[in-house]
């Protein structure tokens, strides 16, 4: 018997609905939901194959223990023990800077960030890396200076614009919004919209443009000074917009006054007309930035991205219908985290500081190889794959064979599962309830809770689970009362009264809220991360309230005045027994609003529209005069190096290693490190390096041969792929491959060739955009050196 059931693709940020026919436990057809009201039908091939990713010959099903004679099946109960006694040891002796989190949710299963973060400030560490300061914190860290919190990130509202202006973005094979490929064509032949789109080499979303802007590799921060010294000595900043809704630009107008435009978009190889004339739609139309890795991973990363959102603000896009906006969200992705503040962690040997509550992946090595006391020493990693996901594979290497305690929680025996002390079982996507908090919608607030679609193998745990049973193993529990282990067997409702009794008791614990209730609900629930789900709910925020209701969601306008933990339970202050009736009178219309909207959540499995934004997004500003901060201090010395006569000397070809290597390439057969089974590419070219013809035919090469790739990390030897996309003196190298698959490697991993120090100077980010290489001949050059 067959049944099509709806869930979501794990497989990229965007989690399209998927339709999956399931035969015998088994993913057997795939198709896109059109019930899914944010994706609409759409799917890409990636998740076309998601059984690739589900069923595989690799599959971890018991937990394994890492021997002299390699790794052995040992029960669940002998791994958390041991796993929890060297916690205990390891931080008893050194202290919470000793321990990190690594992880937490990757594409689709963001409720196990809640426990591994638990987990970690029971610990009594802040130490989060993650995959989003591998890429965006830079951005977050803009939003938060100039907008408020760094939370409140902007995404651009192309649904209210006449004009999308995507800068290093290749959506068509990327995506990075809904439907990218949909929404990009659309712009492109609608003869009211503009596309423009400012790539170094002719993408594919370079070629649907109605305007390609051709600028040179790593002029990022030159060309957008050059754009906004245009705007400015021209008149056509918007002067009301800014007057009225900034602060700020009387101090950054000099920085752009005076300044050499002609020579600095010849330095940027562009056309000085044809760069004006963009300036000039830009200031006469409705439009909005997509902005994404090829500046997020480039040079100048952070500064790059503060002159883009400049540019934003004097065309007054900012918090404007078609603009760039202020999304609401069911949760926000991460915390705000104010370096200024000294409660704000910085890492220890390299001194970086938490953005949005993480910590750069790039650094990890360098603080597990200081040598120091309270060096990291324990690390658990979640639904990530460092060793083959972040810069510097060789580093990683190294650093984690230091480690006194690695234990990974994943599907799979992934390349970082390899190097660990423990490795525990976990069920995939679809096999659990789970959802993404992921927010790209505006003003619509999109979410779904997916439903598990196929049985989990026996042995398997959800991934909340597991990293709460470390929690209770290395002792951060205490004892708990038998009335709330009763109340866990029961309804949600009588839980709820049972655990905010002992909580207000108790206040101290609240920081272990999900390890708790994973423990004392773990016989009465069906998933964790369906009670993780309704405390979200019971909870949420007043402004979460509003959106439901401006929605029609749930049809109430009182929902009562508990917004946060801390209310409620001053709420319930002085109940002396949770069966009294205090507690839920107290609650009512809070317990109302968290039961209606988790109902209508579970019984929407295509997902739903949960919310909606209000009209005033303006509002939505947190700075504390509520204007856009356009002046930011700690970036007035560093745009002084953003000269044309400085940036052409720091890109001067290198002899040694004279081109670019663009180290990330997105195309239609890469995904994330978890679709390892390499069926679903089968007959296409998946892992090549992409070269100029004239470049090749100059080192005497031609397309199909094997090269060799050198860096200052190391070198590796891929498939020659020659294309009129890729400019002269940039090669390119796709991600997500160098997978090990029943023995055998798939493509190279370009990580092997990026170093981890090659970062941004401010959020560590990798510029992985910008990295010099060589390409030689096999058999040519030098020994091959460099390489692990």
């Amino acid at each position: 018997m067959s049944r099509w059931l709806p869930t979501s693709c794990a497989l990229c940020a965007q989690n399209c609905g998927l339709l999956v026919k399931v035969e015998n436990n088994r993913i057997v057809n795939v198709k896109g939901d059109r019930e899914n009201p944010r994706s609409a039908g759409y799917l890409c091939r990636k998740g076309q194959n998601i059984a690739n990713f589900q069923h595989h010959a690799e599959r971890l099903t018991k937990p394994l223990k890492k021997t002299a004679e390699g790794f052995v099946e040992i029960s669940w109960e002998q791994a958390l023990t041991e796993i929890g006694a060297r916690l205990r040891s390891i931080v008893g002796t050194h202290g919470p800077r000793s321990y990190a989190f690594m992880g937490g949710g990757g594409q689709a299963n963001h409720f196990e960030a809640a426990f591994g973060t638990s987990l970690m400030r029971g610990l009594g560490s802040h130490y989060h890396y993650n995959a989003l300061a591998q890429e965006l914190t830079g951005f977050f860290w803009c939003a938060g200076r100039m907008l408020g919190r760094q939370n409140r990130f902007p995404i651009p509202d192309e649904h209210q614009a006449d004009m999308l202006v995507g800068i290093g973005w290749n959506g068509m094979e990327s995506h990075q919004m809904p439907r990218a490929p949909l929404v990009i064509r659309e712009f492109a032949k609608n003869p009211d919209k503009l596309l423009v789109i400012i790539d170094p080499r002719e993408s594919r979303t370079a070629k649907e443009a109605n305007i390609h802007v051709p600028l040179r590799p790593g002029t990022d921060a030159l060309f957008t000074r050059a754009m906004i010294a245009i705007i400015l000595q021209e008149g056509w900043e918007d002067s009301e917009y800014l007057d009225n809704f900034c602060t700020g630009f009387e101090e950054i107008r000099g920085w752009f006054e005076n300044f050499d435009i002609h020579k600095a978009l010849e330095v940027c190889h562009v056309d000085f007309e044809q760069v004006r004339n963009v300036c000039r739609e830009m200031t006469s139309r409705s439009w909005c930035l997509h902005f994404d890795l090829g500046v997020y991973m480039n040079r100048h990363s952070t500064l790059a991205t503060y002159l883009h959102m400049l540019l934003l603000a004097v065309c007054g896009r900012f918090c404007v219908p078609g603009g760039n906006v202020i999304p609401g969200a069911v949760m926000p992705i991460g915390s705000h985290s104010d370096e200024r503040l000294a409660r704000t962690w910085r890492t220890v040997e390299t001194d970086f500081p938490a953005i949005l509550g993480c910590f750069p992946p790039n650094v990890m090595p360098e603080e597990i190889l200081s040598g120091k006391d309270d060096r990291l020493r324990a690390v658990v990693v979640s639904s990530s794959n460092p060793v083959r996901s972040y810069a510097d594979t060789s580093a990683y290497e190294k650093a984690f064979k230091e480690l006194d305690l690695l234990v990974t929680v994943e599907i799979t025996m992934s390349e970082t599962a390899e190097l660990s002390d423990y490795v525990l079982p976990a069920r995939t996507a679809y096999e659990s309830y789970d959802a993404s908090f992921f927010t790209w919608n505006y003003p619509e607030i999109f979410f779904q809770m997916r439903h598990p679609v196929v049985e989990p193998e026996p042995e398997t745990r959800e991934s909340g689970t597991i990293l709460a049973a470390i929690g209770k193993a290395a002792g951060l529990l205490p004892e708990l009362p038998d009335y709330l282990y009763e109340a866990g067997e029961k309804d949600r409702l009588e839980y709820t009264m049972a655990l905010l009794t002992w909580l207000q008791r108790n206040r101290k614990y609240s920081k272990l809220m999900p390890l708790i209730i994973a423990e004392t609900r773990k016989k009465g629930s069906e998933s964790i991360n369906l009670d993780a789900l309704w405390s979200l709910f019971l909870v949420s925020p007043p402004s979460l309230k509003r959106n439901v209701a401006r929605a029609g969601v749930v049809s109430s306008s009182k929902f009562g005045a508990f917004g946060n933990l801390r209310k409620i339970l001053r709420a319930v202050r002085g109940v002396i027994n949770y069966r009294s009736v205090a507690p839920l009178a107290i609650l009512t219309p809070q317990v109302s609003f968290a039961e209606k909207l988790f109902n209508k959540v579970v019984e929407s499995p295509s997902g739903l529209w949960l919310g909606k934004s209000g009209d005033d997004n303006i509002a939505e500003l947190m700075t504390k005069d509520k204007m856009v901060n356009l002046y930011i201090p700690e970036m007035a010395e560093w745009i002084k190096e953003i000269q044309p006569e400085l940036e052409e000397k720091a890109l001067q070809q290198d002899a040694d290693y004279p081109f670019v290597l663009n180290a990330g390439r997105h195309k239609p057969e890469n995904a994330n490190t978890l679709m390892r089974k390499p069926d679903w590419n089968e007959g296409r070219r998946t892992c090549t390096l992409a070269m100029n013809p004239v470049d090749a035919e100059s080192l005497g090469i031609v397309d199909g041969e094997t090269v060799k790739v050198i860096t200052e990390a190391g070198q590796e030897r891929i498939e020659l792929e020659v294309t009129g996309e890729v400019r002269q003196g940039q090669v390119l190298i796709p991600h997500g491959f160098g997978l090990k698959y029943r023995g055998e490697v798939h493509g190279i991993n370009v990580n092997r060739l990026t170093k981890n120090t090659h970062r941004d100077r401010l959020a560590a980010t990798p510029l992985h955009r910008y990295v010099r290489c060589r390409v030689e001949k096999v058999g040519e050059g030098t020994l091959d050196v460099g390489r692990p």
